[in-house]
Parts: C-alpha cells; structure tokens; sequence
C-alpha cells in the first residue's frame, strides 16, 4: 500500500510539472498531502494549481465521493433567495456518506456578477456544482476551495461590456450588432484561462470537423466557445489535458 502510495505521488508530480512547470515547495508538499489523503490524480483531472495553490475540481469530488462509496447526493434550489430575471441562483446540497451517518449541507450561489461572461445563462447549473461541491468539501474534509467556487473577475463592470468598435464589420464569424466577434470571444476565453491558443485553434478545428477554425460555420464555433469555456470551468486540468494531446501528436509525426 505505501508504495503504491509512493507511486501515486510520484506520477501526480511529474504531471503536474508537465502542465504547470516548476512546482514551489509548497505546492508539492500540498500535493503529497492531496495525494496520500485522498487518492487524487492530477491526470484524471482531479486538481488544478491556479496562482501557486490547489484547487480541488467537480470531477475531482464526484471521483472520491464514488470511490468512498457515497450513499446519495441531494440538491434542490432555494426559491426565496433566488432570482430568475436578475439570473441569480441559490441551491442547497445534502451529502450522505452511509446509512445512518450524518448529512452534511453546502449552499451554492451564482448570478452574472460572479461567473465567468463565456457562461453567462448558465448560473442555474452552475450554482448547484458549487453546492454539490461544498457539500462533498465538508463530508470527506476537502480543506481546500474547489475550481468551480471561485468567482471570476473578468465579470467585473470594466470587463462586462466590450468596447464597440466605430464602425463594426460582420465578418463569416464576426456580429454587427454591438456584441463581442466570435474571434474576440474565444481569444477572451483563451487569456482568462491561460491556455495554448495553437492548440485551442487545433482542438477547434477538430471539434468542428474542419481544417481551419475560420472555414467553420458561426453555429459551430458559438457550440465550440461554449464548450471550452463549460470545460474550462468544471474541469481544468482535464481541459488541459486534451489540449496537451494535440501538442504530443504533433511531435509524433514530426
């Protein structure tokens, strides 16, 4: 058992140096702690290190909870401190480890001030992962914040509305309308989340079964943006994962 232990850590920081490069003494002692209390694998996506610290994913919880053989997970919203036309959601989560043991509750918010703009209109779902999350949190002793939970602040008012342009063009993929281009958005989606643009436009291409992103119809690059940006949120260090393929199968037939 140790040494499979040993093994786990092992695996977990070498990938981890691989996606976030250099870890500080500190995020490696906390990985080896992450890994020997809880099993948790950097390549199933489990972690994700933003700002030199750990945060524990979606996923990440759903994958202890079905491997401590959780008994059921319970949500349910909280009409009186929600907000259908102002977008705001509250839910409430019951986690129960086994029969007869002890319930443990975790509250969930989200509205449009504290979500990312990729995903706005998609608060309801994302208010009831941050309950489920915080009430896996407190039932296993998750100690640290997960992904999903924090609040993003390119939503803040300078951000929330994009600059117009003088004179707009429409373009294949473009809008005259005000709105922010599809290019402007995935290139938003791209710097909030700090990954390889090559590779995005790679994993784009591929998404919408084209060779360039730009031959692609505007209906599929608004699904591909959509999906990014959903991925990027409830599952970071998967998302990256992906990405990282497309870089390793390059290599390959280079």
């Amino acid at each position: 058992m140790a040494s499979r232990r040993k093994i786990r850590v092992s695996l977990n920081r070498k990938l981890a140096r691989r996606i976030w490069g250099e870890l500080s003494r500190t995020a490696t002692q906390g990985l080896k702690q992450l890994t020997q209390a809880h099993s948790v694998s950097v390549a199933d996506g489990d972690l994700s290190l933003i700002d030199g610290n750990w945060y524990v994913t979606h996923g990440g919880l759903l994958r202890l909870a079905t491997r401590r053989r959780c008994l059921s997970i319970t949500v349910r919203p909280v009409p009186e401190f929600c907000d259908l036309a102002a977008g705001r959601w509250v839910f409430k989560a019951c986690v129960c480890k086994a029969r007869g043991s002890a319930r443990f509750e975790g509250y969930g918010d989200a509205d449009p001030s504290n979500v990312s703009l990729m995903v706005h209109g998609a608060e309801m779902r994302i208010a009831e992962t941050r309950a489920v999350n915080r009430a896996l949190r407190k039932a296993y002793g998750i100690g640290i914040c997960s992904v999903e939970e924090l609040g993003h602040p390119s939503t803040s008012r300078k951000s929330a509305t994009p600059e117009k342009s003088a004179s707009p063009k429409s373009t294949g993929n473009g809008s005259s309308n005000g709105q922010p281009r599809l290019r402007d958005r995935l290139c938003l989606l791209i710097r909030e989340h700090q990954l390889d643009a090559s590779l995005v436009k790679r994993y784009a291409a591929d998404f919408c079964g084209t060779e360039e992103l730009r031959s692609a119809s505007r209906a599929l690059v608004e699904s591909y943006i959509a999906h990014l940006s959903e991925w990027a949120i409830r599952d970071y260090t998967g998302l990256v994962a992906k990405l990282e393929n497309y870089s390793a199968s390059e290599q390959v037939h280079t």
